[in-house]
């Protein structure tokens, strides 16, 4: 018996390798949120698009803001941020 790589026509099963991907990179970014000192992201969402992170929700000050960026941009895999977190 051969068993040969998971292919669709020849070419790499994408979908299911790029859910995982970006699943475990929310998941990265979104604990790293909830431990990091200096902000409560309960209110605050991660979604990962590729290497990009967006993040969604509201923090009480700027600094908050400001901390949330560089925390999500300080894991691996993460290329860019686009912060969306409202104060408020």
């Amino acid at each position: 018996m051969v068993f040969k790589a998971a292919t669709f026509h020849g070419m790499e099963l994408y979908l299911e390798n790029e859910q995982a991907r970006r699943s475990a990179l929310e998941s990265a970014v979104a604990n790293a949120l909830a431990v990091a000192g200096g902000i409560d992201a309960s209110d605050v969402s991660v979604i990962a698009a590729g290497q990009e992170i967006r993040l969604h929700g509201s923090v009480a000050t700027y600094q908050e803001v400001k901390r949330a960026t560089a925390v999500a941009e300080s894991i691996p895999g993460v290329r860019l941020v686009r912060n969306r977190i409202a104060v408020g």
